[in-house]
């Protein structure tokens, strides 16, 4: 899948090229705020990986993980919520007519 980025003020997940797809960011820089990169690998996958966000002090941060470990686990009950796959890009706004 590749690099996610979080909305720090939404909670909403993407990646870099979701991001890119939905002209909300170019592909030679950062996506502006409030999208702040999520540390992991630039070739993670939803498969092994799960992406997961916490609220803290006003704002969404987020995180990834492996699947099925013991972080997971800890992730989890320290108040983390898993992204489900199926949301990560969901509520962008796409644009629309020829680009």
């Amino acid at each position: 899948m590749g690099v996610f980025f979080i909305d720090v003020q939404r909670g909403r997940v993407a990646t870099g090229r979701q991001l890119v797809d939905a002209r909300l960011a170019r592909q030679d820089e950062p996506p502006p705020r409030p999208w702040h990169r999520i540390d992991g690998p630039s070739d993670a996958s939803t498969l092994w990986y799960a992406v997961m966000r916490k609220r803290t002090r006003g704002i969404f941060i987020g995180t990834l993980c492996i699947r099925h470990t013991e972080r997971h686990a800890s992730l989890g009950a320290a108040g983390w919520d898993e992204v489900p796959v199926e949301e990560i890009g969901g509520g962008l706004e796409l644009p629309t007519g020829p680009g």
